[in-house]
């Protein structure tokens, strides 16, 4: 189990160091910045990160992730990237 608190607008977690904005507080237009951001780092860090380097990524991504699908329940979803999708691209 972790504890989490703010400090100076940022969130931490006793037991691991995870620092960045808690998401629920930033807007949009930030929201969306931010997950940019840790996607266009995401191939490096899995292939040049040390393992804390990874982990912490991934729980950031997961919270950005998170808080994007709780503000967009109904988002648009791309026939193509459905299992039903996928299953027609690959029909002869």
């Amino acid at each position: 189990m972790f504890v989490q608190w703010e400090h100076h607008g940022r969130t931490r977690r006793a037991g691991h160091h995870m620092t960045g904005v808690d998401p629920g507080r930033l807007d949009d237009q930030q929201l969306m910045r931010e997950l940019e951001t840790i996607h266009r780092t995401r191939h490096d860090t899995l292939l040049y990160g040390s393992n804390d380097a990874l982990r912490a990524h991934n729980e950031r991504m997961a919270q950005l992730e998170g808080e994007y699908l709780r503000r967009n329940p109904s988002r648009f979803v791309a026939a193509s990237r459905t299992r039903d999708g996928a299953r027609d691209r690959a029909a002869p």
